[in-house]
């Protein structure tokens, strides 16, 4: 029998500007999969409001295994997430749901004791 393969983490609360990851410190914004969360730094890829989430942002979450991906475009919905991310997605097998961040932490929440799911989270505008 194979082991059985981490969860992620469950979302235990959000507010402007800070989000709770089951087993972390708060974050500003998060990138959470299975077995794991961490700051999505958005330097890292050059994200920015406009053009918004890179498919650079999402390839952690898929060297985690994820099958479904959740983006959240924050709590005014500010964040774009780009034609060519969401065909890059489409590419890669990936379910996507693009999401206000509460709604998107509610789905993540009940989607993630029973599927690979990681998603992207915006906490402010």
């Amino acid at each position: 029998m194979s082991p059985a393969k981490p969860l992620s983490p469950a979302i235990n609360g959000i507010s402007w500007g800070t989000i709770e990851v089951e087993g972390f410190l708060p974050f500003r914004d998060a990138k959470v999969y299975p077995g794991g969360a961490r700051e999505w730094d958005w330097t890292e890829t050059g994200t920015h409001h406009v053009p918004g989430i890179q498919p650079a942002d999402i390839d952690e979450l898929l060297e985690h295994g994820v099958t479904v991906v959740i983006l959240s475009r924050g709590q005014l919905e500010r964040l774009q997430v780009g034609a060519e991310t969401l065909d890059w997605l489409r590419v890669q097998n990936a379910d996507v749901h693009v999401l206000e961040t509460r709604a998107a932490v509610k789905l993540f929440n009940r989607l993630r004791e029973t599927t690979p799911v990681g998603g992207l989270f915006h906490t402010t505008c």
